[in-house]
């Protein structure tokens, strides 16, 4: 990853690099803000329609109990976040709500749950969801926590088009957030999903305290991966009460901005998904990170156990921008 690169000014718009230095990554954060934003969108327009934003919706099939720590999260029982735990839902439950997504528009369900790696007559349940959810004519995403390469074929099988594992930080940083999964388990079953031929979706938090360097270190983790991730998302944290995090100074709206507009020049072809922490964002605010390259969200008033902009806020936002569903 530190080796000898091409300059940044020979790695044109059509440019799709996978050996990104962290002093360059390090040169796109810190170019002007009209400078880096006038790229980032040069490289979008070189892949995709600027005005087409790719509609994801995600449901929690089971939700709070999960052992992991991560400080972020209030489905952990490490926080006293409030939530009860609850059962894996019914099948029927899932592909009801799968069809209801389809109704409002989106083109991907996103099935997430709480646990360290699915085991059983759970995972084998989660099989029949990931099969019916296709039938219904959606993509289908899950996150599940770790998989073994069995559970991956499994899912391969079953017909999962996307797997979501995200890296969360740097791996400098790693350490401070979560300390019961390391850095090398991620990366374990991201090449256990990549090796499958299923999709890759990654991306990570930020505002959860890390420096810039972090958020650099980041992006050239997600951006030196064999395979761009087909979809990247660039989460705000969402403070929750009860969570370590809860009292974390929010991080700058420039900033985030310009942290969605480096991925997207280090990953040009792939969906850039501003995720959780839009209901704190201002129309204003969510129109710049669009035009810094964004090109995917989730649609629904909740993320897993987080709150999302209602359809209808979304639906005028879209109007009010000129955008349309990919």
């Amino acid at each position: 990853m530190n080796q000898p690169t091409a300059c940044l000014s020979e790695t044109t718009e059509n440019t799709v690099r996978n050996d990104w230095s962290r002093a360059e990554v390090t040169q796109l954060f810190d170019l002007p803000f009209n400078e880096l934003l006038f790229r980032a969108q040069n490289v979008h327009r070189a892949h995709f329609d600027p005005n087409a934003v790719q509609i994801s919706t995600l449901l929690s099939i089971k939700t709070g109990g999960c052992p992991e720590d991560c400080s972020y999260c209030p489905q952990s029982v490490h926080h006293d976040a409030g939530l009860e735990p609850e059962r894996l839902m019914d099948v029927e439950a899932v592909v009801s709500a799968a069809r209801a997504a389809r109704a409002a528009g989106a083109s991907r369900f996103c099935m997430g749950a709480a646990w360290r790696n699915p085991k059983g007559k759970n995972f084998e349940r989660v099989l029949e969801m990931v099969e019916r959810v296709r039938d219904e004519g959606l993509e289908t995403c899950a996150t599940l926590g770790m998989l073994d390469e069995q559970q991956v074929s499994a899912l391969k099988q079953a017909g999962l088009d996307y797997y979501n594992h995200n890296l969360d930080t740097s791996p400098e940083f790693y350490g401070e957030i979560i300390t019961t999964r390391t850095w090398d388990d991620r990366l374990e079953t991201l090449t256990h999903v990549r090796e499958a031929g299923i999709n890759v979706c990654c991306g990570g938090i930020v505002g959860m305290g890390e420096a810039r360097a972090d958020r650099v270190s980041m992006l050239c983790e997600l951006a030196n991966l064999p395979e761009h991730p087909g979809s990247v998302p660039i989460n705000r944290l969402v403070r929750v009460e009860g969570t370590p995090l809860q009292q974390q100074d929010e991080i700058d709206s420039i900033e985030f901005v310009r942290t969605l507009a480096v991925a997207r020049i280090l990953m040009p072809a792939s969906h850039v998904r501003l995720s959780a922490g839009r209901s704190e964002m201002s129309d204003e605010m969510q129109a710049l990170c669009f035009f810094a390259g964004a090109n995917s969200i989730f649609y629904g008033e909740k993320l897993l156990t987080t709150g999302n902009p209602d359809t209808a806020r979304d639906d005028a936002l879209f109007e009010k921008l000129g955008l349309h569903p990919a």
